[in-house]
């Protein structure tokens, strides 16, 4: 939609309200609802008003004053207010209208504008595969006089010997890839979801239960440009959530909520166009790619210990990225090993289809930074010409788990703690700041708001320090 569509449908849908939305630092979405009637031409051109030093890591409170400003093309009705709304996605700017460098969808923009200026394609495309799980319960807490949590799921195998009615058919721990209903009782609840989605303007791709127990899916949408699908994937988690609250469940795409299976990840399919023609694909190449593509990778897992300070922002997050649960930790690329950090997938693969899958990354990631980040790596191994295999990055298509300790030795690691990610953003941040996508007060920024978030983690009691040291 354009402005002028925009405000025929609120005529001609009757639409009620329009909901106008930002996402803060960190990748949460924030809104504010205006009566249909108060939106004409004038709220597209001067925006909305809002108070940016109530999200984080935006304003302080005597500079608080900023603007959203709507970008037509998102507009959606939105499926779960009862009074007709239509959603739009704001740009975040400065009261003069001058660009505000911390909104993460300005960033994005900022790497399509910038992969533009370099000449090397006219358009990245991504598209991300985000897992998630669906309980029927959770309950948690942290205080001085106790932290715990607590999850539950009908699926989960470890009620198979829950008292009352129990009619079996759980699903086993790492058993859940693809079962069929009944031990999938999550169909239903996915279909409607991709319904919701395809209406919303998502193209669904399919959608299948994951391996771990207790609940977890996967839905595929088609991927788009990268600030768009960036949107996209705000959109998909929005529709998850509230499908899964109007069926007494709760989604979460955290990246370990269960000790013990598998964790959920995002693998971001990345690609670039110049114009129709494709650039990662050259035929009789390894895996087809052509040397742009692997430039390209050898930009992202040079980057890597960097870039996984951003893809991979949450200390729960390498509770997911540890060895024997799939988990992409070695820094190599593939055309098969589903442990590496990037895979090239070779099943079905058209030239047009020819991509690169960085695997590494999961959804607490804010999206807009995220594949930002990606596509400046990606470009920046191909301005450097930085290939893969001259740097020790693979190929590898051995199963890495049967290597021996000399072989494995030679393998590069992704960092075991935030911490460690954040000293190599810290170290390696250059790239991020070519063409002024990024900036370094706001990459200053996101590592003290992170080793904010370690502070608290480390200084809470865990429950697993009580069974191992309160006998001591």
């Amino acid at each position: 939609m354009d402005m002028k569509t925009v405000l025929s449908t609120i005529d001609s849908e009757k639409v009620e309200y329009v909901d106008f939305r930002i996402v803060d630092l960190l990748g949460r979405q924030h809104h504010v609802t205006v009566p249909a009637y108060a939106v004409d031409e004038g709220t597209f051109r001067n925006g909305v008003a809002f108070d940016g030093s109530s999200l984080t890591g935006y304003k302080s409170i005597e500079e608080s004053d900023m603007v959203a400003m709507p970008d037509p093309a998102t507009a959606f009705i939105d499926p779960f207010v009862e009074a007709k709304t239509l959603n739009i996605v704001c740009n975040i700017v400065n009261p003069d209208y001058t660009t505000y460098d911390r909104d993460p969808r300005g960033i994005a923009l900022k790497a399509e504008a910038y992969l533009q200026q370099l000449g090397v394609a006219t358009a990245a495309y991504f598209g991300p595969e985000s897992e998630f799980f669906l309980f029927d319960s959770v309950r948690y807490a942290s205080g001085p006089s106790g932290s715990f949590f607590h999850i539950d799921s009908e699926e989960a195998f470890w009620n198979t010997g829950k008292e009352g009615q129990n009619l079996g058919y759980k699903v086993r721990n790492k058993g859940g890839y693809f079962p069929v209903q009944p031990t999938d009782t999550q169909a239903d609840i996915r279909n409607e979801m991709c319904t919701l989605m395809t209406q919303a303007g998502l193209s669904v791709e399919r959608h299948h239960h994951e391996v771990a127990t207790a609940g977890q899916g996967e839905i595929n949408f088609r991927f788009d440009t990268l600030t768009r699908t960036a949107d996209n994937l705000l959109l998909f988690k929005y529709i998850v959530r509230n499908v899964a609250a109007k069926h007494g469940k709760t989604a979460t795409f955290m990246p370990k909520p269960i000790v013990g299976d598998n964790g959920s990840g995002m693998h971001v399919h990345q690609s670039l166009f110049n114009g129709d023609t494709p650039l990662f694909y050259e035929q009789g190449g390894y895996a087809n790619l052509s040397q742009t593509a692997l430039y390209y990778i050898g930009g992202i897992l040079h980057h890597a210990p960097a870039l996984i300070a951003l893809t991979n922002p949450s200390t729960n997050s390498f509770k997911r990225l540890v060895p024997g649960y799939e988990a992409p930790v070695n820094l190599v690329f593939s055309k098969g090993n589903r442990s590496a950090a990037v895979r090239i997938p070779v099943a079905a693969v058209t030239p047009k289809a020819s991509r690169i899958e960085f695997r590494t990354p999961d959804s607490t990631a804010n999206p807009y930074l995220a594949f930002a980040a990606m596509l400046m790596a990606g470009l920046d191994g191909i301005k450097r010409k930085l290939d893969p295999r001259e740097m020790g990055f693979g190929p590898l298509d051995k199963n890495i788990y049967d290597l021996s300790d000399a072989e494995k030795h030679e393998i590069k690691s992704a960092p075991g703690s935030l911490e460690e990610a954040l000293i190599a953003l810290e170290a390696d941040h250059d790239f991020l700041l070519e063409g002024g996508v990024f900036t370094k007060e706001l990459i200053e920024s996101w590592i003290s708001l992170k080793r904010g978030e370690i502070q608290q983690v480390e200084r809470t009691v865990n429950p697993k320090e009580y069974e191992l040291y309160y006998d001591l």
